[in-house]
């Protein structure tokens, strides 16, 4: 839809939907913003190639909102849309270029382009294994030549720790280590699927090759503490709390024997996700999204027993009280 002239308030101000949001410029025609269901904002240009109605429509992206400011997207819009009028087409010379970029490249494009629907941490993580495990291997190689021969090998490569590491980091005391085997190599697959998968639907290969490629079971644990491995737990606690551990930190790690929660939804637990009157936890972001969990008395009884101010937004706030 249209609206006003692009601007930081406005476009701060556009709250997500359940899909793709564009909100276009109302004075340079083509220019503006693509919001995803997520929440991520992305600068665009759209024109025709060729020009006229019957010219093929084309999506040109300008960069993230936050990586790029409205002004900068605004002026790069304006080359971009000077360029089709004089007979260029940006976004298919550019397309045409990817098509021969290497693995390496296209981790990179998508860690600007593709990733955005990911939760920071959990990006982090995805693109250092891509980082330290594909980009070795296979990183030089042109994405239309891998096969899936390719990415059979390099399972076996990395299960057989062949990306392994033990090195001085950039900082001082700093060290990178990489581990090898089954479950590095997993991973390693499946964030490689991820990425071509994304380069599926830009259209820059026809197939993922990783698709077909059988990998090891995820070696999910099932197993629950016993009674009496939940008393001595407990006791343990207790001796570390004796010994003078953060109180803040023993209510967490007893929080989560009694929750079976992921360790950073009650790190990062806030008082508005608590329901005293249901007895359960309302999580707004976890890693399958919205969730209800039951809280036993016991938890609940931890809960209500922490420190909360007035202005207070999380169970176990930072020392500085930003998270």
């Amino acid at each position: 839809m249209a609206t006003e002239k692009l601007t930081k308030s406005i476009v701060d101000a556009i709250a997500p939907s359940d899909r793709d949001l564009f909100i276009w410029d109302s004075q340079i025609p083509g220019f503006g913003v693509r919001v995803r269901a997520g929440g991520s904002k992305t600068f665009v240009a759209q024109y025709r190639a060729g020009g006229g109605r019957s010219g093929t429509s084309r999506r040109f992206t300008l960069g993230r909102y936050g990586a790029i400011t409205v002004d900068e997207a605004r002026d790069a819009a304006k080359k971009v849309l000077g360029s089709v009028a004089n007979g260029s087409d940006p976004a298919g010379d550019r397309h045409a270029k990817r098509r021969e970029m290497t693995v390496g490249q296209l981790i990179d494009l998508y860690a600007k382009e593709g990733a955005d629907h990911l939760k920071e941490r959990n990006r982090r993580w995805m693109m250092s294994r891509l980082q330290h495990h594909v980009v070795p291997l296979l990183g030089r190689k042109k994405i239309s030549e891998v096969r899936v021969s390719d990415v059979e090998q390099f399972m076996r490569d990395v299960k057989a720790g062949k990306t392994a590491k033990d090195e001085r980091g950039d900082k001082p005391r700093a060290r990178i280590i990489v581990k090898g085997g089954a479950g590095a190599a997993t991973k390693g697959v499946r964030d490689l699927s991820a990425v071509f998968t994304f380069a599926v639907r830009q259209e820059l290969v026809a197939a993922n090759p990783c698709a077909p490629v059988k990998k090891p079971a995820d070696g999910k644990r099932n197993r629950f503490l016993s009674l009496d491995e939940v008393k001595r737990l407990g006791k343990a606690l207790d001796a570390m709390e004796a010994d003078g551990m953060p109180p803040k930190a023993v209510a967490i790690m007893r929080l989560w024997a009694l929750t079976g929660c992921r360790r950073d939804e009650i790190a990062g637990l806030k008082w508005s996700e608590i329901d005293f009157e249901r007895a359960c936890l309302r999580l707004e972001n976890t890693k399958t999204g919205r969730s209800v969990r039951p809280l036993s008395g016991a938890a609940l009884a931890l809960i209500q027993a922490q420190p909360r101010v007035d202005d207070a937004v999380y169970v176990f706030p930072s020392e500085d009280g930003t998270t």
